[in-house]
């Protein structure tokens, strides 16, 4: 018998070694996907809502590079990099904090709704919509609001842009958050 050729057992436990290499690098490969996406979500957000999210300095600086690329290749290779640099970042932290800042962005879209429709219903129903929005915001300049949904309904029949409308949104907003 050959010393240099494998027995049976030797090529099972190398056959085996090789799978359980070919599972490694395949869990490698998704993970490394899986940093890639994250930073790919990463770039795609504002530089407020990155400022929420602790990175390091390499890190950001990619990041913030990336959003400014406007070619393709140079943006896929960079968001490779991205995904390199999250292997050693803190990525369960910074993935954690990107899910807040998700949320965080769907409150804001939903208050947004809120007073939009408050807004709307301003304009659309007059002095009735008004008693019901005493309830929501007590502390409200009733003069100040109806001046503003009557410029915005004379606005609204004269066909004109709709300036009193977005002040009516703007002084819901500010309104609501001081209260």
């Amino acid at each position: 018998m050959n010393h240099d050729e494998p027995t049976n057992d030797m090529a099972s436990a190398l056959f085996n070694e090789e799978q359980d290499q070919e599972k490694s690098k395949t869990r490698i490969k998704n993970e490394m996907l899986a940093l890639q996406k994250l930073g790919e979500n990463l770039v795609a957000l504002s530089p407020q809502q990155l400022q929420k999210i602790p990175l390091e300095g390499t890190l950001l600086e990619a990041i913030t590079t990336a959003q400014k690329l406007k070619k393709r290749e140079a943006l896929r290779r960079q968001l490779q990099y991205i995904g390199k640099l999250m292997r050693t970042a803190d990525f369960q932290t910074i993935e954690r904090h990107w899910q807040q800042t998700q949320t965080g962005s769907i409150e804001a879209k939903k208050h947004l709704h809120y007073l939009e429709t408050w807004r709307d219903r301003l304009i659309s129903e007059g002095e009735r919509a008004m008693e019901a929005l005493l309830e929501d915001f007590p502390t409200i300049d009733r003069q100040h609001i109806r001046q503003l949904i009557r410029q915005a309904q004379k606005e609204a029949e004269q066909q004109k842009p709709l300036a009193a409308s977005r002040k009516i949104f703007r002084y819901l907003k500010e309104t609501h958050e001081n209260q």
